[in-house]
């Protein structure tokens, strides 16, 4: 379903626009030894529109919240599917959430992420990143825990350097993510008491499996043809 936000001013149409406006903004590494790295599912849309207009390639990097139990709308880390744990402690704290909770909820998500890893990459290995610019996408950023996930798990990769490109981020989101990616590149960076990213798009809607994996078979259909 795709919802028409009531938001007065929208920057955004929808994703494929936020991606191609974000890509506006990452022209200085056009035709590099680049690889785009999407966040499913809502990132490749964005990702797509990215990779095309810089002549990159494109994969995924699967890192998922880790819901509060009881309030799974809400999380107090993620998770990368390397396994990389990044935790919100003062989150964690204030929540008395206990070492079995933490675990259980963890290894939840961690068994959702091996499936994802399943659908989306199947036998295929993880794409080689050593000496290359990542750039990590999203469609948007809130509380960066998500980003700052999949960012520690590519450093392991040994890039050249990571950039975190959002089409919209919130402002703490931004210093968080800024402490552990080289470049942080936003379209809009918002300094706002209650952020949601579905604000700044016209047209949002929750983005499935399937659309997500038509995103890379795109892609690759395009970048195939373009070759030829």
């Amino acid at each position: 379903m795709v919802y028409r936000q009531a938001n007065r001013d929208p920057i955004f149409e929808n994703r494929f626009d936020a991606g191609k406006q974000l890509a506006e903004k990452l022209s200085a590494y056009k035709n590099e030894a680049t690889i785009v790295l999407a966040i499913p599912n809502g990132g490749l849309p964005i990702g797509l529109q990215v990779a095309l207009a810089l002549g990159a390639e494109l994969d995924v990097v699967i890192s998922r919240k880790i819901p509060i139990p009881l309030r799974p709308e809400g999380g107090f880390g993620a998770v990368a599917d390397d396994g990389t744990t990044i935790l919100n402690h003062d989150l964690v704290r204030d929540l008395k959430l206990t070492p079995s909770q933490i675990n259980y909820q963890v290894a939840g998500v961690r068994n959702e992420i091996q499936k994802r890893s399943i659908f989306y990459r199947g036998t295929r290995p993880l794409s080689v990143v050593t000496g290359k610019t990542v750039i990590i996408v999203d469609d948007g950023l809130a509380s960066g825990y998500t980003m700052m996930a999949a960012v520690e798990s590519v450093r392991r990769r040994r890039p050249a350097r990571i950039i975190v490109a959002v089409p919209v981020a919130s402002e703490m989101a931004v210093r968080k993510v800024e402490k552990v990616a080289d470049r942080i590149v936003t379209v809009e960076t918002a300094l706002a008491p209650k952020f949601y990213v579905s604000y700044y798009y016209r047209y949002w809607n929750t983005v499935s499996d399937d659309e997500g994996l038509k995103c890379l078979k795109e892609w690759e259909m395009r970048r195939f043809k373009n070759k030829g």
